[in-house]
């Protein structure tokens, strides 16, 4: 690909005049482009200071995200008052603060690595982009770093921007050295390395893995990847020449250890780290040879069971009890993992399964998997929890073969829990399906058929091609109706679930005050302030004004058109019940129209005021006159509506703002409200004589044009009309406008300012609620409709129909948008015992209990910026145990239900059913 270098001109190789900031874009869009549609590895990307490349995407026009009053600006005001920013171009590129001093491009600073990926210090950009940045801008230092590749199952590249520090002791002085190489790089390449910088025979090298400063085992040389040789980030190697000796030694035990962890910003969105997003640092996945055998002849064996690695089978391990306390050591930011296995490792089924022979289950054939080896090691991992013993155990091997499966957790960066046992419960799946060849299976639409056959039907369906002891313990299944909002299609599908999110429930509400008027003409506008919930939608705002207590008693047909009104007109309606309620601003002001609830399309006559000086007959100019009021809004349900019929329309709907000549201003109210009787339209006769002393015009939606009404025109059903009424200073003297001439705001604040609400306590139930509740789609999750034949924001029903045997609950306490970032801390009160979830279910047929009790929580403390995770779980006995990393306490039970409760974890409980 070739990009023109119009706008760019060299003069005498040492200086280049800027390109404009539009081609500057466009070129730096184009290279980027071009470069991650041939993705290889060792193609190389540049890291550059985060705040030098938002302050070129400040300057060539590009969203940044920042608030732009957080930052200075330059240039005048416009004359309404908005200020003109003048694009400053950016100086030389600095990358000088990403560099250890004294260290050449391969350092940067690896002392503030953890912290850097938080806050976004710097970014990545391809090869060519960073040479066309430097041609125009100059500046460095340069700091190339290469793509590679990362996992088997689930491959995706990385650039590797911080090489994998190893820490070489020479035993022959105690003198330490530091090594960096790529984690692609084979042991036999560090060998070479070793023996290059010191000068020594490879034949009379011997390298030890030295973890915690203790002898793990020899590296052979060979070409085996230093991230499968179980290496990882800071960790110490032990060098051994032969004039020596060699002592090998047993495997010590791990230290222990604990560290403040940051919580993830923001969700992995795509498989590279490119300019804008963070880059991985060190990561550390295994292959085989760590900690088991791999046979390619006769395929995968597990360890031989001892005494010393706790490898009894489970019937042993419950005769001798005093299993299960081990705490899990701290590798640098895995809390989150260490609380997620914690609770796996305490779930009674997965601890029989993997206690017990599971050879002949391994899936070496799946390429969803990993072979067996993620199931291996997670089962040799539970393995030595359940010993007798009590010493920490660092998870190595485990973390390389989930960063195997799953990429994203390689590195030491802070993750979610949940996440991370979302992915590893699938990579123990796949290993451990007991379906090799998975038959193609076509789905069959429900076409009237009674749930309980389809439902039954998707489920042998599913087993059919997953059949695990995951889906045995974990998987349950739901039934999802999807309705179309155009033709109301019905669509029912049965679908298996590993886990449950709950949203939290907002329990902040508000109060919005909402003028209701009559469509009919038969009673006077009247405010009516109801309270809401903060985060609700418009259909509850509607509920609330229709039937709540201090509603306006809504019959039953009769609905409510809710409108925003702005300057004088109607600025929109309000038609989507699922909008949300942080739309409306406290300073709008809205209102309903009672209109009536029948199943065909009505007429709609919208009446729109403006005022009219002396003298003028005309309106058609639109001089001299100016909007009035608020719009009225009436619907025609006598057939087809016509010009004729639209002047009694419109006496009908001002009744009630009829004066009476010989009432005083004391008791005008009372005046008003008696016109509303029968008596009414008699005075109405009396006072305007003849049925067309109203000046109407048809207009459009904003009341910009006007043509007379004929009489004789008939309008379309289902369309609205829209009239414009010009109020002379006789209309003014019949009829009272000041009932729709001030609207009140939504919310009018007081003079003192208000203490802000704290989020009450919930239920576990209102979570639940909540997540089965009907709602529409996203706009970026639209349903195809088969029976329109286009994408619908379809509306999704949820249902429980069949529970599993291990039920998780997730509780959505993140949430992330492009500009907000938000933890909500809210109490969740959820049962300990007796979780009675029968009325969910809608499956009758269903024997199983459906009680449960609780066993296992994963925790997170803190906020978005840091934070930890740990974990409470339950042995026999009843005793509860916190683990938090290395460290494992016991803990009463009336302890474990707080604020930082995240994943709850629940196992079936039987009860006796009433006959």
């Amino acid at each position: 690909m070739t990009i023109p270098e119009s706008g760019c001109y060299m003069d005498n190789d040492t200086s280049c005049l800027p390109c404009t900031p539009e081609e500057e874009k466009r070129v730096v869009d184009e290279l980027t482009k071009d470069a991650e549609s041939n993705l290889k590895e060792g193609n190389l990307y540049y890291v550059l200071s985060n705040g030098w490349y938002m302050d070129w995407l400040r300057y060539t026009g590009q969203d940044t995200g920042d608030n732009m009053f957080d930052r200075p600006f330059v240039g005048p005001l416009s004359q309404n008052g908005n200020i003109f920013e003048t694009p400053i171009r950016p100086g030389q590129i600095d990358n000088s603060h990403l560099v250890l001093d004294g260290s050449d491009a391969d350092g940067i600073d690896l002392d503030m690595h953890k912290t850097l990926e938080e806050r976004r210090d710097y970014v990545l950009v391809p090869q060519e982009v960073w040479k066309k940045f430097h041609d125009w801008y100059k500046g460095g230092p340069a700091l190339p770093r290469k793509l590679i590749s990362q996992g088997v199952a689930h491959k995706t590249y990385i650039v590797e921007v911080y090489p994998l520090t190893l820490k070489l002791t020479d035993s022959r002085d105690g003198k330490k050295l530091i090594i960096r190489m790529s984690k692609k790089e084979s042991v036999r390449a560090l060998y070479d390395k070793v023996c290059s910088l010191l000068d020594l025979d490879p034949g009379k090298v011997k390298i030890w893995d030295y973890f915690n400063e203790r002898k793990h085992k020899l590296l052979s040389v060979s070409d085996e990847g230093l991230e499968e040789a179980c290496l990882q980030i800071d960790q110490d190697i032990l060098l051994e020449v032969q004039s020596e000796g060699f002592h090998s030694s047993s495997f010590g035990m791990d230290s222990t250890g604990n560290e403040l962890a940051l919580v993830a910003i923001d969700p992995a969105s795509t498989s590279i780290s490119i300019a804008g997003g963070p880059a991985v640092s060190n990561s550390n996945y295994y292959s085989s040879g760590c900690g088991y055998n791999l046979n390619k002849g006769n395929g995968l064996s597990l360890p031989l069971a001892t005494a010393d690695d706790g490898n009894d089978m489970f019937s042993s391990v419950k005769k001798c009890g005093g299993g299960g306390l081990a705490g899990l050591q701290n590798l640098g930011n895995t809390c989150f993992m260490n609380s997620s296995l914690q609770c796996l490792f305490h779930t009674p089924p997965l601890v029989e399964y993997f206690l017990q022979d599971y050879t002949e289950e391994i899936n070496k054939q799946n390429p969803l998997g990993l072979h067996g080896e993620l199931a291996i090691a997670f089962g040799d991992l539970l393995r030595k929890i359940w010993s007798s013993g009590r010493a920490p155990i660092a998870p190595r091997v485990f973390k390389g073969k989930l960063a195997r499966f799953a990429p994203q957790f390689s590195g030491y960066n802070q993750h979610d829990s949940q996440e991370l046992l979302a992915f590893l419960l699938d990579g123990l799946h796949e290993d451990l399906n007991r379906v090799k060849n998975k038959p193609y299976i076509e789905a069959k639409d429900a076409n009237g058929r009674p749930d309980w056959k389809v439902a039954n039907e998707c489920w042998e369906n599913h087993k059919a091609r997953n059949d695990s002891v995951i889906v045995d313990v974990c998987q349950g299944q739901y039934k999802s109706t999807l309705v179309c909002p155009s033709c109301s299609k019905i669509s029912v599908t049965f679908d298996p679930f590993m886990y449950l999110s709950l949203p939290l429930p907002s329990t902040v509400t508000r109060s919005m005050t909402i003028t209701v008027l009559y469509g009919d003409g038969s009673a006077l506008p009247m405010p009516f302030t109801v309270s809401v919930l903060k985060h609700g939608c418009v259909k509850d705002l509607m509920q609330a004004l229709s039937d709540g207590p201090d509603g306006c008693c809504l019959k039953s047909d009769e609905r409510l058109l809710l409108a925003e009104v702005h300057e004088h007109q109607i600025f929109r309606y309000l038609d989507n019940p699922y909008e949300q309620l942080s739309t409306i601003k406290d300073e709008d002001r809205i209102v309903a129209y009672r209109v009536p609830k029948v199943p065909e399309e009505l007429t709609m006559l919208e009446i729109i005021f403006r005022s009219k000086k002396k003298c003028m007959s005309d309106i058609s100019s639109g001089a001299d006159s100016k909007p009035l009021g608020t719009p009225l809004v009436s619907c025609f349900a006598d057939g087809l509506l016509t010009g004729a019929d639209i002047q009694p329309l419109v006496h009908k709907m001002l009744v009630p703002l009829l004066r009476t000549t010989s009432a005083s201003p004391s008791k005008q109210v009372q005046s008003n409200k008696s016109a509303t009787s029968g008596d009414a339209m008699e005075l109405d006769e009396a006072l305007n004589g003849d049925s067309s002393s109203f000046h109407l015009w048809l207009t459009n939606e904003r009341g910009t044009v006007s043509h007379p009404i004929d009489s004789e025109q008939v309008f379309e059903q289902g369309k609205t009309v829209r009239v414009l009424l010009e109020w002379s200073d006789r209309e003014r003297e019949l009829y009272d406008v000041s009932y729709i001439e001030k609207l009140p705001e939504v919310y009018k604040a007081t003079g003192f300012i208000a203490k802000k609400n704290k989020h009450e306590a919930i239920s576990l139930f209102s979570c639940l609620e909540a997540f089965l509740k009907e709602e529409p789609l996203g706009p970026d999750d639209m349903w195809y409709c088969p029976a329109c034949k286009e994408h619908r924001q379809a509306t999704k029903k949820l249902d429980l129909w069949r529970l599993p045997e291990i039920l998780v609950f997730h509780l959505k306490r993140f949430s992330y948008s492009r500009y907000l970032k938000n933890k909500l801390d809210t109490f969740v009160n959820f049962p300990i015992r007796n979780l009675d979830l029968s009325k969910y279910v809608r499956s009758k047929d269903d024997p199983l209990s459906h009680f449960y009790e609780l066993y296992a929580i994963s925790n997170h403390y803190g906020g978005l910026g840091g934070g930890h995770y740990s974990a409470y779980a339950k042995l026999e006995g009843d005793k509860w145990y916190h683990f938090d990393d290395s460290h494992v306490s016991s803990v009463n039970e009336d302890e474990i239900k707080t604020s930082a409760a995240y994943v709850l974890f629940y196992r079936r409980v039987e009860v006796e059913r009433e006959k």
